[in-house]
């Protein structure tokens, strides 16, 4: 017995009391349709079940990557690995930008509608119900790079063990001597910044020691310098930071020498990500590696999968591994 039919485009426009070149033009993300006649349609293409399988002779021939923007080293290793595994599978990237704002909007989707990439893999997890449910529309398969946050449960995403690398990070300090060790903690409201801080400090209770109070803020140099200065310029000073990002560490350096502070004489120090900039400081940081590029490829190829297959994981987290350099020692004395 054969199974229901999906509904055409012009039985989609009838029920929504419009033409089918208005339907043509929401399906394909093209302007010229009031907000409140896209919306209609968009909810009726969702909920007739209607979807672009098979259809992929009208796709593009590039996966797309939407990021927070071009600047950052996070962001390169980031493109690379995208375009690696897009390159792998004969395919082109495309790239799209968001800003500082941490959101994607709707001029953002319709254009992606309009170019039709065969897959998106995406910087950040807080796509709106109704984006996802555009894109599930068209068939366009997306997963979530390194998510900031915690992603619902129905979106694809790989991460990487941030927890565990605040704990590696902690414990190697431990294990050097250290015993008054103090933490930088990225934005409160990013999950990962509060799983690297969580690792810190499961760290500390695990050696008996008292967990101090976190220094939190922003990823940028500025942020961890400000926020050595306050723990740097105490009496009772700590031996060592943990940083919740590679950049904030070198700030901790900026700090640590305009106060003429030693670093790792004076004060060691760790990050987390293991940007290049790492290994090219003064002394090279020791950090906690995230295999960013590594993340990226694996996105793009579960993002690929998913075009054409159920798959059971949709989330994953690569291991982060300690990288020992010349910013670490035991505390003199």
């Amino acid at each position: 017995m054969p199974g229901p039919t999906r509904p055409t485009l012009e039985a989609i426009a009838r029920e929504a009391s419009v033409s089918l070149a208005t339907v043509s033009k929401v399906l394909n993300g093209r302007p010229g349709v009031a907000p409140s006649t896209r919306r209609r349609v968009e909810d009726l293409l969702h909920d007739s079940g209607y979807a672009r399988r098979g259809v992929d002779t009208e796709r593009g021939d590039a996966v797309e990557l939407v990021i927070e923007n071009l600047a950052s080293e996070w962001s390169v290793e980031v493109i690379r690995g995208v375009e690696r595994a897009a390159r792998e599978n004969g395919l082109a990237m495309t790239l799209s930008t968001i800003g500082d704002y941490h959101a994607v909007g709707d001029e953002l989707i319709t254009g992606v509608l309009r170019r039709k990439p065969v897959a998106i893999v995406l910087q950040f997890s807080n796509l709106t119900a109704d984006h996802r449910r555009q894109l599930r529309t068209r068939n366009i398969p997306f997963v979530v790079v390194d998510p900031a946050g915690d992603p619902p449960a129905d979106v694809p995403a790989i991460g990487a063990t941030n927890w565990a690398g605040g704990l590696a990070a902690t414990r190697h300090l431990l294990a050097l001597g250290h015993r008054r060790i103090a933490a930088i903690g990225g934005p409160v409201e990013l999950l990962c910044s509060r799983a690297r801080v969580a690792g810190y400090q499961a760290a500390m209770q695990e050696a008996g020691l008292p967990v101090p109070g976190v220094e939190s803020g922003g990823f940028a140099r500025e942020d961890g310098e400000r926020a050595a200065r306050r723990l740097l310029g105490g009496d009772d000073r700590p031996t060592a930071i943990v940083c919740a990002n590679d950049m904030q560490a070198l700030g901790v350096y900026d700090a640590a020498f305009s106060l003429g502070l030693d670093v790792p004489g004076d004060v060691s120090v760790v990050g987390f990500d293991d940007a290049p900039s790492a290994s090219w400081a003064r002394p090279p940081l020791t950090t906690i590696r995230q295999p960013l590029q590594e993340m990226a490829e694996e996105a793009t190829r579960l993002a690929l999968r998913l075009r054409t297959a159920d798959v059971d994981n949709t989330r994953l987290e690569l291991a982060t591994s300690l990288v020992e350099r010349g910013s670490t020692a035991p505390p003199r004395g």
